[in-house]
């Protein structure tokens, strides 16, 4: 079946209508479980790690640092190698973009979502993984990547229009409650001294604040963005002035 560039953007600028108030309500509890639950956060927690690193990736080519790659490892840690001036506002952003990239990707599908562009949605998230999958470096990597995409993929090319929503609505709020927990997670392994190399900690070496003031800033963001996106997902109507502005 061929498809003209206009049932092309027709597609990915269609709008699809939300699921029902109990289905959203029914969604952010599942994921909301996941990411509480141990034994299901650490096998969805790679997913996590995967827009992590994309996000350090993405801002080292912003601010024009050379990628040299990016490795995912069966731990779900993960590492991104640039080169350029150790220190600078490049480095600084760089290596600040990280622990935020979950929630700010899951508060711009949080708002993609509640436009009903479930499509383009979808397109984006594949478009991402494919340009990270040329950056890769390592073997699991690839096979993580290669998984995510297939899945995500197979489930919306398959599924009804109305699946699709839901399944959006389930990636983008456990992006939202996920991007909490790794920030969570470090600020209390930095109590023990288990992460003298953490992102915060080259902030702390980078800039002279302290680690804890960075860990409180990734924090502020993530509950931000979580606020902001339960709001735009909320099956509660919004006053017509204050939804249009934020859609």
């Amino acid at each position: 079946m061929r498809w003209s560039l206009s049932e092309v953007w027709r597609a990915l600028t269609g709008v699809q209508t939300e699921p029902p108030g109990w289905a959203v309500l029914l969604v952010a509890l599942v994921a909301l479980a996941v990411v509480v639950w141990s034994t299901s956060w650490q096998l969805s927690r790679g997913l996590v790690t995967i827009a992590h690193e994309g996000g350090h990736a993405l801002m080292a080519l912003l601010t024009r640092r050379k990628l040299q790659g990016i490795r995912l490892h069966s731990d779900t840690s993960g590492v991104t190698l640039t080169r350029g001036r150790p220190t600078g506002p490049g480095m600084i952003l760089t290596a600040a973009s990280g622990y935020v990239a979950p929630s700010l990707l899951g508060l711009g599908g949080a708002w993609l979502v509640s436009s009903g562009h479930v499509t383009a949605l979808i397109t984006v998230v594949l478009g991402l993984l494919l340009c990270m999958l040329l950056l890769i470096r390592n073997l699991f990597g690839v096979v993580s990547l290669l998984a995510t995409g297939g899945a995500i993929f197979a489930l919306t090319w398959y599924s009804p229009p109305d699946v699709d929503a839901v399944l959006a609505q389930l990636a983008v709020w456990f992006l939202l409650f996920g991007g909490v927990r790794p920030i969570l997670e470090l600020r209390r392994k930095r109590r023990y001294g288990r992460t003298p190399d953490s992102d915060a900690d080259q902030l702390a070496r980078l800039t002279g604040l302290p680690a804890g003031f960075w860990i409180f800033l990734f924090l502020l963001v993530a509950l931000a963005c979580l606020a902001v996106g339960a709001w735009l997902l909320s099956p509660l109507q919004l006053p017509s002035s204050l939804s249009s502005l934020l859609r």
